[in-house]
């Protein structure tokens, strides 16, 4: 059983807290039986996972279009939903168990939140987006090739990233460029919900980016 809900959440997710508990809970049982969460995880779903993802809205601007990447068990998307549901949020999951999972969870839920199955760098995935979220997902540069072609120019691509953050900012500084990013910037969010706080790099897709590799826009 996962531990209960400690008291920032309520302030986190305020009417919704309830809902994150559910959520939380629907991790800890369905959501680990089907091998969305490793059981050694269980027991800080809380800390490690669901507030964790929620801190991240603390770097997005109010009313923002979010797309999330490699979305998995929902983390950070569904957990970002939840706590702040004036965002228009879409899950993007290539595995079909996966994206039925999330279908589950948005319907128990009642979450606003649309759901895709596809990968970041599909042609047929909407584009013009003014934040991606991505956790877990792939090294740094990899992941900047994917995702600033879905991102309006100035949107924000925003990698959860731990105690490699650094090292995968230098490293593959050329490679976020080449794809059309730029001012990586490594910050930490949620230091009054989490211990220790989430390390998120942030990179700015490029304005004006006439050598930004061609992507076909898909029409909403």
């Amino acid at each position: 059983m996962p531990p209960p809900a400690p008291e920032v959440a309520a302030g986190l997710f305020g009417n919704r807290a309830g809902d994150a508990a559910r959520f939380v809970d629907m991790l800890a049982g369905e959501g680990m039986q089907r091998g969305l969460i490793g059981p050694r995880e269980v027991s800080r779903l809380w800390d490690r996972h669901v507030l964790n993802s929620a801190a991240l809205g603390e770097l997005i601007a109010p009313g923002c279009r979010v797309l999330d990447v490699g979305s998995g068990a929902g983390l950070p998307g569904v957990a970002l939903a939840l706590a702040r549901p004036d965002l228009t949020i879409a899950l993007l999951e290539p595995m079909a168990r996966r994206t039925t999972w999330l279908q589950e969870v948005a319907t128990v839920l009642d979450l606003p939140v649309e759901v895709h199955r596809g990968r970041a760098e599909d042609h047929t995935v909407s584009t013009d987006w003014d934040v991606v979220t991505g956790r877990a997902v792939a090294p740094l540069g990899r992941l900047a090739g994917w995702c600033m072609p879905l991102l309006r120019p100035g949107g924000q691509l925003l990698a959860v990233k731990g105690a490699s953050a650094r090292e995968e900012a230098s490293r593959d500084r050329e490679e976020v460029y080449r794809a059309g990013g730029c001012g990586i910037e490594i910050v930490e969010c949620g230091a009054s919900l989490v211990d220790p706080p989430a390390t998120v790099v942030i990179v700015s897709r490029r304005r004006g980016d006439a050598d930004r590799p061609a992507r076909r826009r898909k029409d909403r």
